[in-house]
């Protein structure tokens, strides 16, 4: 197995063989929640007139979007792991999710044009994603760390590829040097800072917890739309599909 490390929006598209695109604050640290609160549905839709249209089409769809961190207007959350777990399981069981976020969607749709197959990826379920990938084999995997609105390079990211590679081989890795280089920094200091409410102080608390989810999530090609699949882990590197 060829490990290839990569980042931002370039590195998302020139991914090739299977490719783990991670986006830890935030898109890919929302996403398994939503499968852990019961979607039927998730769909990536990179496009904002895109995702507004499927939710004036379809009422009942939750749409979960930003714009450069941003909430969508229009949307009925911002891209935030704390908002999603206020709100619950009552919120999203059996609901249809309209994804979009500036780096990770963008970062998945860009990679699903090239690569074998598209992961999400983020520390909360990078265990289950080695486990996946060490369970296939393949012949080549790509990282992608997104990094900040997919144009320069985040050490949350960076530090999220660290851990999967030390997963996928044994390259080392230190837990405490990767907080130091990570929550001293401005991507983690501007929810620190509590100055704007669609970045809660929370999120990097959920976003830097590692393994939280025993799950997989794959991207899938449905008709003209991207859809995520989640396969839950089975014990022993085997993963069976969600049924919400």
């Amino acid at each position: 197995m060829k490990v290839i490390r990569k980042s931002c929006g370039p590195g998302a598209r020139e991914a090739e063989g299977l490719a783990v695109i991670i986006d830890v604050f935030r898109a890919f640290s929302c996403a398994p929640l939503f499968f852990h609160f019961g979607a039927r549905r998730v769909i990536l839709e990179a496009d904002t007139a895109k995702a507004l249209m499927l939710k004036r089409e379809n009422p009942g769809f939750v749409l979960i979007g930003e714009v450069n961190e941003t909430p969508i207007e229009g949307a009925d959350l911002g891209n935030s792991p704390t908002h999603i777990i206020q709100k619950g399981e009552a919120f999203f069981r059996r609901k249809t999710v309209v994804h979009r976020s500036t780096a990770g969607v963008a970062g998945a749709s860009a990679a699903f044009k090239r690569a074998d197959e598209v992961i999400l990826g983020s520390f909360v379920v990078a265990g289950a994603v080695a486990d996946y990938i060490k369970g296939k084999n393949p012949e080549e995997v790509s990282l992608v760390a997104m990094g900040e609105r997919a144009e320069r390079p985040a050490p949350e990211d960076e530090a999220c590829a660290d851990y999967l590679e030390h997963l996928l081989t044994g390259r080392p890795y230190d837990p405490v040097e990767t907080l130091r280089k990570v929550v001293f920094q401005r991507t983690a200091r501007k929810f620190l800072s509590g100055t704007r409410d669609y970045l809660p102080r929370e999120d990097p608390i959920f976003c830097l917890q590692r393994d939280l989810f025993d799950l997989v999530l794959t991207v899938q090609g449905v008709g003209d739309r991207l859809e995520v699949a989640g396969l839950w882990g089975n014990g022993a590197g085997s993963f069976q599909p969600d049924t919400p």
